[in-house]
């Protein structure tokens, strides 16, 4: 079985529960389901993996008489050090998939599975509060859950076969994003395209330092972090480090966050519970290096009328009914002294001038905050329609410590509204592995850092210019990269064209969350002289 027709079996496994459960509540039972699986192969897996290291002669830990051995091998079976040693959780007897398996006919399945993973995060203190207990409430027809289970148990994982642990990784990463194209837009909660995290990885190459999400969703930034991380250790010639720092608003996703985390064999502080970054700050004396979000677009309730006097706000106060200078000015102050940000943004961010938001983009320019823009193709979202960028910060821009150039004074624009080859479906497109890296090489060429390949930088028409401030300012401080990378196939009236409906879809989503606070303080009052709404 290949590795993609491997993840299509447990896809098409999983959606045995579809239409039994909610299409946004049912990524949770399965998920845990195939996490049960995988860790109760594991599992087993290192019991054999313990028996041939003490009957190895090679090994340190080789036995040579068959009796001492036999004796030794029953012995560090049932020790759990000799499993988390080697970073496999332990399962205790009875909470094993296949002990739970001999009972899938029974009445009270469900109720043995919520047991089960209460046993499993007791005895992995990294999983507690993390894995799904609620089976028993599942509203399904009877034998619906033993049926998926039978189904999945014909999955084998298998270190042997395939690899490492990252095949459940790949086997996650896989299902949170059938899920989201499942969901739609319920999907942006928890979920950002794999495309769009490698790229804005590759620009930002996180390396050695803090690395921070103040809207984690499911943690695939952290995740493609350390793979980045770890590709490159040879190539630089030393070991990198990444410690995990985030935040999500919603219960279930910072679930499936940790989760993500503990499958990848990762670590990471959330903080102490889920909550608003912005009410509920959990990182307040955070100073990162390296920050890489895909924050909500466009969101009217954050909060903005609690906060008018935050110190966050050290560029302008930002609109209250619109979020994306307010993540905009949370992360640039969230930056260490060599900090860099890359974050995901309405095309409407670049040229905005309502509520003070081009008051508060000037300020960042001019300040010299703003490192490289990025223009994205359509269609690289399943979750939206809203056009997408990329902005990156930087606090210092000089030669050093982030490229061997010196930037100041100075901002990147990449216009990739042509790119994105894949075709993933009939409504979905993604960068291919040459774009990603003819993009990423484009910034580090620029920057001369270490992830360049030595070669000199240069502007090509309709890709990628190299402005200064001062040219910024002819443009009244609009971002919008095709503005300066003078696009072949594109003029300066359609270019004029798109700045208008950037604006317009700001202006159209401001508007759309005034009448919404109307609408619920009209609802409000009429309810409060008796009136039913």
């Amino acid at each position: 079985m290949t590795n993609e027709e491997f993840k299509s079996t447990l896809w098409n496994s999983a959606n045995i529960l579809r239409g039994s459960v909610a299409a946004a509540e049912y990524k949770y039972p399965v998920l845990a389901l195939v996490f049960l699986k995988y860790v109760s192969d594991m599992f087993k897996a290192q019991a054999k993996a313990i028996e041939h290291r003490i009957a190895e002669p090679d090994s340190p830990m080789y036995v040579a008489d068959p009796e001492l051995r036999a004796e030794m091998a029953k012995d560090l079976a049932s020790d759990r050090d000799a499993y988390t040693q080697d970073n496999v959780f332990w399962v205790p007897e009875g909470a094993r998939y296949g002990d739970l398996l001999a009972h899938i006919a029974a009445d009270d399945l469900a109720q043995r599975l919520d047991k089960a993973m209460k046993a499993i995060e007791d005895e992995n203190p990294e999983l507690a509060g993390v894995l799904y207990r609620d089976f028993g409430r599942l509203e399904l027809e009877a034998g619906k859950l033993g049926e998926l289970m039978k189904e999945l148990a014909k999955l084998k994982f298998d270190p042997a076969t395939h690899g490492s642990r990252d095949i459940f990784g790949e086997v996650y990463e896989y299902f949170l994003g059938e899920f989201a194209r499942a969901e739609g837009a319920k999907a942006g909660e928890f979920y950002t395209p794999k495309s769009v995290v490698n790229l804005l990885v590759e620009i930002l190459a996180p390396f050695k330092g803090k690395i921070y999400d103040p809207a984690c969703g499911s943690g695939g930034m952290f995740v493609q972090s350390i793979k980045f991380m770890h590709a490159h250790e040879k190539q630089l010639g030393k070991d990198g480090d990444l410690p995990i720092y985030g935040q999500e608003l919603m219960a279930t996703t910072r679930k499936l966050c940790k989760m993500n985390l503990a499958v990848h064999g990762l670590r990471g502080d959330l903080g102490n519970a889920y909550g608003s970054t912005f009410t509920n700050d959990q990182h307040p004396s955070l100073r990162a290096d390296y920050i890489l979000a895909n924050p909500p677009f466009n969101i009217s309730k954050w909060g903005g009328d609690k906060l008018a006097d935050d110190p966050r706000w050290l560029w302008g106060i930002p609109p209250q009914n619109n979020a994306n200078y307010a993540w905009l000015q949370h992360m640039a102050s969230r930056l260490s002294q060599r900090g860099r940000a890359g974050i995901v943004l309405a095309n409407g961010s670049m040229t905005t001038q309502t509520s003070g938001e081009g008051e508060i983009r000037t300020n960042l320019i001019t300040g010299d905050l703003v490192e490289c823009m990025v223009a994205l193709p359509g269609q690289l979202f399943s979750n939206t329609q809203i056009p997408a960028c990329l902005w990156f910060l930087s606090k210092d821009k000089g030669a050093g410590v982030n490229g061997s150039i010196d930037r100041k004074g100075q901002v990147l624009f990449i216009d990739c509204r042509k790119k994105g080859a894949e075709q993933l479906s009939r409504t979905q497109i993604a960068f291919t592995d040459d774009e990603l890296h003819a993009i990423a090489l484009t910034y580090h060429r620029w920057r001369g850092s270490a992830f360049s390949d030595g070669q000199d930088y240069a502007d090509e028409p309709g890709f990628c210019m190299s402005a200064s401030l001062a040219d910024i300012e002819k443009h009244h401080y609009a971002l919008t990269p095709g503005r300066y990378v003078g696009a072949a196939d594109m003029d300066d009236d359609d270019e004029a064209f798109e700045d208008k409906m950037a604006e317009l879809t700001a202006r159209v989503a401001d508007r759309m969350a005034r009448g919404r606070e109307l609408e619920d303080e009209i609802r409000l009052r009429l309810a409060g002289i008796g009136y039913e709404v």
